[in-house]
């Protein structure tokens, strides 16, 4: 069963993290006593006249630490199932669990009344070994266990209960990644025919049969993927899996309506689910946003400073016409704002403008124009309507009233990007969908970074940007 090997495969993980830990521990002493590091104020400590005081010292050290270390990693989710978690995701828990690690090596060093002045730099290269040896082992391991299930071994043996739009994604996201090392064995559903296929996943059987599924055969896991009209039957078979002991997953059908991470609360018991979460409402996260927005563009317009000028003296001298082209946007609030760009195009009519697209080999677009568009140049004056605060460095793409007024009414949930500035970058744009591109998917996109945000996603926005969102091979 998978639940005997995920407990095998735990308890090897303690077993090397504890290694790692002692191997961090004495490859940070070499490096920080006796190698190129080492100073002579260091030389001088009286470790070096009492080395038996050395050697006791390091072994309360690793006694306490070890232990302290683990249970760290234990309460850091760093134990858990990895089937479906990312390398990003393992990355944020070990740095995460190893800055309480340190704090903790830290009070313990004050307390042991150790000379911090020998250790400061002891502690920071103990940290990053440590999170680099821990990442390296779960990488290993990672691309280990997916070779292993891509042959068929150590698959989890899954039955889906009810075909509904849920059910489809779900089966279309364990077939698009074997490595997790998923294997459905059929649907269980009422509405459909016995013998219908999704995928080649095959519907086996009535939702009534599924006690006596269970109990001949040999299953992992039991994905409830009712349609939101069938909820009525979820209380039995709640009952049914769990009178059974197989582990069961719920995945709602409720995505048009709720988002991926719904914010739930408890309220005296009763829990309640808030149809959108917008980190971007805290009040907090706001002005640590505003404020690095207002560092990053000052910043940026210095950085950006001389190409933003040749390219000025270029559009004066090469085309009739402003320099800076601004035209009207929705922000945030649904709120019109001015945003500017270099002009990249001869002058036209405000009708003519407000309401159409740019197209392949436009003729409107000057020769500079082509390329500044290309290389996302022209966004670059867009720095001032940060500091303005009319936008951010990183959002959804701010769209022009004409287009706004018809997207709302053909696609769902359009209006939600209004509740946070728009941005010069976003996830939409380093993912592709910029231009002339699939409008459902950009909106998708911008959903899940407003639903998601967090100020590492924006810099990890941000610096994706220098390699995948200034060449556009969707501008035209």
């Amino acid at each position: 069963m998978i639940k005997d090997n995920q407990k095998l495969l735990n308890r090897f993980h303690v077993l090397i993290d504890a290694f790692l830990i002692v191997v961090s521990f004495f490859l940070t002493h070499r490096l920080r006593f006796e190698s190129f590091l080492t100073t002579k104020y260091v030389l001088l400590t009286p470790y070096n006249y009492y080395p038996d005081a050395m050697l006791l010292a390091k072994r309360v050290m690793l006694i306490v630490i070890v232990p302290a270390y683990l249970i760290i990693y234990y309460y850091s989710h760093m134990y858990g199932p990895k089937r479906a978690k990312s390398n990003r995701m393992e990355l944020w828990n070990i740095f995460r669990a190893n800055v309480v690690g340190i704090t903790f090596f830290s009070f313990m060093i004050f307390f042991l009344k150790v000379d911090t002045k020998y250790l400061r730099a002891f502690l920071f290269i103990f940290f990053c070994i440590n999170i680099l040896l821990a990442f390296t082992l779960r990488v290993i391991i990672r691309f280990v266990l997916k070779s292993y299930r891509k042959k068929g071994y150590n698959l989890k043996h899954v039955l889906v209960v009810g075909y509904s739009r849920t059910a489809e994604r779900y089966i279309r996201r364990v077939l698009l990644n074997p490595e997790w090392g998923y294997k459905i064995h059929g649907i269980l559903d009422d509405t459909k025919k016995i013998g219908t296929t999704y995928k080649n996943i095959n519907i086996i059987n009535t939702i009534d049969k599924l006690e006596e599924f269970l109990e001949n055969n040999d299953l992992d896991e039991i994905a409830i993927t009712l349609s939101i009209d069938e909820y009525s039957k979820l209380e039995r078979i709640v009952a049914i899996c769990e009178k059974s002991g197989v582990h069961t997953k719920f995945i709602p059908d409720y995505n048009n309506m709720i988002p991926t991470r719904p914010y739930m609360e408890d309220l005296s018991g009763l829990p309640v689910i808030n149809i959108r979460n917008v980190p971007l409402s805290n009040l907090f996260n706001r002005y640590l946003k505003r404020t690095i927005d207002i560092l990053g563009a000052f910043f940026a317009i210095c950085l950006f400073s001389l190409p933003m000028i040749i390219v000025a003296v270029i559009i004066k001298t090469t085309s009739k016409g402003p320099l800076i082209f601004s035209q009207t946007r929705i922000g945030l609030h649904n709120k019109e704002f001015k945003m500017y760009k270099f002009r990249s195009m001869e002058i036209q009519s405000e009708s003519q403008e407000k309401k159409a697209w740019t197209t392949m080999n436009d003729p409107r677009v000057t020769p500079i124009g082509k390329f500044i568009r290309k290389t996302s140049i022209d966004e670059l004056p867009q720095l001032w309507n940060v500091l303005k605060g009319d936008m951010s460095l990183v959002g959804p793409r701010p769209e022009r009233p004409f287009f706004v007024e018809k997207f709302k009414e053909e696609i769902p949930r359009y209006m939600i990007k209004h509740q946070v500035r728009p941005g010069i970058t976003g996830w939409a744009q380093i993912n592709g969908f910029r231009g002339d591109t699939s409008i459902i998917k950009r909106i998708e996109h911008d959903l899940y970074y407003i639903e998601n945000w967090t100020l590492g996603f924006d810099i990890k926005i941000l610096f994706l940007t220098i390699f995948r969102g200034f060449v556009n091979k969707n501008a035209y």
